[in-house]
């Protein structure tokens, strides 16, 4: 597959199909459950604050991009968001080219701040939903990274595609745009049940998703959306017994696994290439099938990470999986092509 621009149906593209909708009047709140908790907001929120790709692209997914006062972590999923819905990206400000400071939030006077842990939220700098209560600003904290007890680092408390769920529903309330959350959801739905009716193979070919690699191996478990995009497309992550979202695991781990496939996020520092290089170059692994048959598919950072464009991503692992001979042909064509090749 090439990576090519392709947008959404004019029910979901925002302002490439036309001028933005009316933006909600503020004034009023809505209390929403948030990680397991009741939570107030303003609604419809005024001045989000967006961080990360996946997030920005759960508020360009549900007509919010008026509302957004600035957003930080985009310039890495920009083409890809643009991609899949068009200009809306280009009129985001974007104040911190990676995770934002506390300080970088403050001064953009949001009401709402969208983040996660490990998605900008960290104890360490200072920028946690405690801090930014603190301030005046109501946090919102993706669900996928919801800690599973106070204090600890696991995370993920439900199914990644509940998650994904939950928070398109609560962004839909939270900015007043809840008809067009409820239209993505009936697109995402559609499309799953149209994954799941394909022929399945006898027994799920085993894959692993390679985030980033040193040492250990940087993936994702059961509560990580790859999980949800490899169940969709008909394949088991290799690591589906562990409880917790992205997670490191060592290499001897990976060759037990013996995957049929390898998938990568693409994302920076470390290239396409270089991943490839690692496996390659690593005993025990260099001479695993996936390797040498070359049985990779590299998909971008906002496809992995919970959001609308799961679903892309697991209608695009299940064309890969056909073209390997991995599972039944389906007669299902991908919505998008986000492929990034090696280079």
């Amino acid at each position: 597959m090439n990576r090519t621009p392709v947008l959404l149906a004019c029910a979901l593209a925002l302002t490439a199909c036309g001028s933005a909708p009316e933006q909600p009047r503020g004034g009023g709140t809505a209390t929403v459950t948030n990680c397991g908790t009741a939570e107030e907001f303003p609604a419809p929120a005024q001045r989000l604050f967006v961080n990360d790709g996946n997030m920005i692209a759960m508020v360009l997914a549900v007509g919010a991009q008026d509302q957004v006062a600035a957003v930080s972590s985009l310039q890495r999923d920009a083409a890809t968001l643009r991609a899949h819905y068009g200009p809306a990206v280009d009129a985001l400000k974007q104040v911190a080219p990676q995770y934002p400071s506390k300080e970088t939030i403050v001064a953009q006077r949001p009401d709402v701040v969208v983040a996660g842990w490990n998605y900008g939220y960290s104890e360490e700098k200072g920028l946690t939903p405690d801090s930014l209560r603190a301030q005046g600003i109501a946090p919102y904290i993706l669900t996928e990274s919801c800690r599973q007890q106070d204090g600890q680092r696991a995370r993920g408390i439900v199914d990644p595609w509940q998650a994904l769920r939950e928070d398109l529903t609560n962004l839909g309330t939270i900015t007043g745009r809840a008809p067009r959350a409820a239209d993505v959801l009936t697109d995402l739905d559609t499309r799953l049940a149209a994954l799941r009716a394909a022929p399945q193979p006898p027994t799920p070919p085993t894959v692993f998703l390679f985030d980033s690699a040193s040492d250990t191996v940087f993936s994702s478990g059961r509560f990580g959306a790859p999980q949800a995009i490899l169940d969709a497309a008909g394949a088991r992550n290799a690591l589906a017994d562990l409880d917790d979202t992205w997670t490191a695991v060592s290499w001897e781990r990976v060759a037990a696994a013996d995957p049929a496939a390898f998938l990568f996020v693409d994302y920076p520092p470390q290239t396409f290439q270089q991943k490839i290089d690692l496996l390659t170059a690593r005993p025990g692994i260099a001479d695993l099938p996936a390797v040498k048959q070359r049985r990779f598919l590299n998909l971008p950072y906002a496809l992995w990470t919970s959001s609308p464009l799961n679903i892309d991503a697991a209608e695009q692992v299940r064309s890969a999986l056909e073209e390997w001979g991995l599972a039944p042909a389906s007669g299902l064509k991908p919505r998008a092509d986000d492929e990034v090749a090696a280079g």
